[in-house]
């Protein structure tokens, strides 16, 4: 019978009724959709190490079945990684993407780097890497395009036990592995851990927005349940009639994200992070995680429709009388100022988890301390008015300060994304080569001198023009002016044997490490302040079109007082501007304040732009959502007769 008698409350309630129902289950799709992707982030990331993990060899002291290297190689400005691999005895089993084990000058090709070889001239990659094998699947790429060489050797080669230089351009020196299993690398493991503080940024901010959309036309639906108890429903069923509709519209709303968020994978399997995009299976959560997250936001809104339901069952007569509920407490401002009191204790030479935790803390502090800053505000715009628009404003904030911050929240947690990410945004690296390119080779102890000669002999051989020294134990080729990416790859390619398991580098060969590492961080930040802000403008704009519908009664008898429609506007916008300017830059400095702990090296300008422009982001947001409840507001308040609900 409740379920019968909600399905016709919830079809019955007219055009403006539905109208707000549809709201609801908008704004649980874009939190489905973007808690997906969060979630989908972190399984992306986990795929790539493992698919990854069979690079990074686990040295073993007995049971070695192999030996296994890694170094990166350089063309046309994009990096390969050679694997340099030699069995020890018989073959044992090749890693996935792999159809069998190197043998002794085979080589293997991943699809791009076969493709690249192809199309450029043999002097310039294909002779590094002659006669390929065949070409290595996706299951042993990291992202698609990728550039892998895989190199068979005799354990006894020069480049399986020739020492090697410790750098990055040397991602692991020969080791003997039982299997090519591997484990994921530290840059693999630092990228996952990186992607779970962007979640947490992402997610909480998610989760205040999917309970918030329990909350849309709230007012309308105490009005229907109060009625309800006052003619004799039970408590009992009012619950469970508040929980069934809101369950109904998110179980729809977070089916309509999951379609959302499938549909835009192959737009989001084109961001590229640590040197590519994604493939697309990656980015699909796995399936337990997938009906995890569809039965938990629709719980999650029911959990938050009760939680709204305490005055319905309670004292329903107060909730007809439209009574103001009770002033909130100083407590949840003291909770916000404890957390920030404890953020540098917590996030001191912990790990990621921990700084996650109290990032999260932070947060959901910020949404606590929220209403009860909006309701303070409130009482000083009233108190200070020299206008009916500003007294209205006021006065509503002070009369429903959760209401007001629900529809300033995801601003004002965009802000705190945007303070705590805007610092620490990396600049780029000062000292950039200039001039002709430079490759070096480091040589063995004792023998730069002789490798100059030949180094010197095999770029004449290659038709390259350069001058070639001993720097200490650094063989250095300088090229002319005029050498070109063509130019840099044939001398990059005469010299790539100087060596064994050594690599010709330039400058920018050895700092591309550290470049890939601040381009990604500033790709995240752009992915997670995007996230945020689409989640803000959705939050403003939803909530100040369902709190027209809560209040056209209260629109329609200041229009029959003679209230001009222009002043009920102003109120409006004052209503949201005043406490997004406050809580907005109040966020803004409490996310400062947490990225302090974790800054290096000072404010840098980058960071400052992107600041400024997440501010100014923000107001024009929540501007422009504002305007598109005006057309609503005129129609709600065209006929002013108050109408029973």
């Amino acid at each position: 019978m409740n379920l019968d008698l909600t399905w016709r409350l919830l079809k019955g309630g007219g055009r403006r009724g539905m109208l707000g129902t549809w709201l609801t289950l908008g704004a649980v799709a874009v939190a489905t959709a973007l808690l997906l992707f969060a979630v989908a982030a972190n399984s992306a990331f986990q795929a790539r190490a493992e698919r990854g993990a069979w690079r990074n060899p686990v040295p073993v002291s007995s049971g070695a079945v192999a030996v296994e290297a890694s170094r990166y190689d350089f063309v046309r400005d994009q990096a390969i990684t050679v694997i340099d691999l030699a069995a020890l005895g018989k073959a044992p089993a090749p890693p996935s993407g792999l159809p069998r084990f190197p043998a002794p000058g085979e080589v293997w090709l991943s699809p791009a780097l076969a493709e690249l070889a192809k199309e450029l001239p043999a002097a310039e990659l294909a002779d590094r890497y002659p006669d390929p094998e065949g070409v290595l699947g996706d299951e042993a790429l990291v992202h698609p395009g990728e550039l892998v060489a895989v190199v068979g050797h005799e354990p006894g080669a020069p480049a399986m036990t020739a020492a090697r230089s410790d750098d990055w351009i040397v991602a692991k020196p020969p080791a003997k592995v039982a299997s090519l299993a591997g484990k994921p690398s530290e840059d693999a493991e630092a990228y996952r851990m990186l992607s779970l503080i962007a979640s947490v940024l992402m997610v909480v901010p998610l989760l205040v927005f999917g309970g918030a959309a329990a909350r849309l036309t709230v007012a309308r639906r105490d009005q229907r349940l109060a009625a309800l108890r006052l003619v004799g429903a039970t408590p009992g069923q009012v619950v469970a009639m508040t929980v069934t509709e809101a369950v109904i519209v998110a179980l729809a709303g977070a089916l309509t994200g999951a379609v959302a968020f499938a549909l835009a994978v192959p737009l989001l399997a084109g961001i590229r992070m640590q040197g590519g995009p994604w493939f697309a299976s990656d980015l699909f959560p796995d399936p337990l995680i997938l009906a995890a997250v569809l039965v938990a936001v629709p719980l999650l809104v029911g959990l938050s429709a009760v939680a709204g339901l305490r005055r319905v069952v309670v004292s329903p007569l107060g909730v007809a009388k439209r009574e103001t509920p009770p002033a909130m407490r100083f407590v949840r401002v003291l909770a916000l100022l404890a957390v920030l009191a404890a953020f540098p204790l917590l996030t001191r030479g912990t790990s990621v988890a921990i700084v996650a935790v109290a990032l999260a803390l932070a947060f959901l502090c910020v949404n606590l301390a929220g209403p009860w800053v909006v309701g303070m505000i409130g009482r000083i715009t009233a108190g200070s008015a020299r206008g009916p628009a500003r007294l209205l404003a006021g006065r509503r904030l002070v009369d429903d300060p959760r209401s007001a911050w629900r529809t300033v929240s995801g601003v004002a947690l965009t802000g705190f994304v945007a303070g705590f990410l805007g610092l620490l945004s990396p600049a780029a690296f000062d000292d950039q080569a200039a001039g002709p390119p430079q490759l070096r080779v480091t040589a063995p102890a004792g023998q730069a001198a002789e490798l100059t000669g030949r180094a010197r002999e095999r770029l004449r051989e290659a038709g390259v023009t350069a001058t070639v020294q001993p720097v200490k134990n650094v063989v250095v080729a300088s090229l002319g002016s005029a050498a070109d990416a063509a130019t840099l790859d044939r001398a990059r390619t005469a010299l790539s044997r100087l060596v064994p398991g050594r690599t010709p580098t330039t400058e920018t060969d050895d700092q591309r490490f550290g470049t890939q590492i601040l381009a990604d961080v500033r790709v995240g930040t752009i992915v997670v302040l995007s996230v945020s802000f689409l989640v803000a403008i959705a939050s403003s704009g939803i909530t100040a079109m369902s709190s027209v519908l809560d209040r056209r009664q209260a629109y329609g008898l200041l229009r029959l007082a003679g209230t001009p429609l222009e002043v009920l506007d102003r109120a409006r916008r004052a209503e949201t501007l005043i406490p997004l300017t406050v809580m907005g830059g109040g966020a803004i400095l409490v996310g400062a304040f947490c990225a302090m702990p974790f800054m290096i090296g000072g404010i840098n300008v980058i960071g400052v732009t992107t600041l400024v422009g997440c501010v100014v982001a923000g107001f024009a947001g929540v501007i422009g959502a504002g305007a598109l409840s005006r057309p609503l507001l005129r129609s709600v308040t065209a006929d002013p007769a108050p109408r029973p609900d």
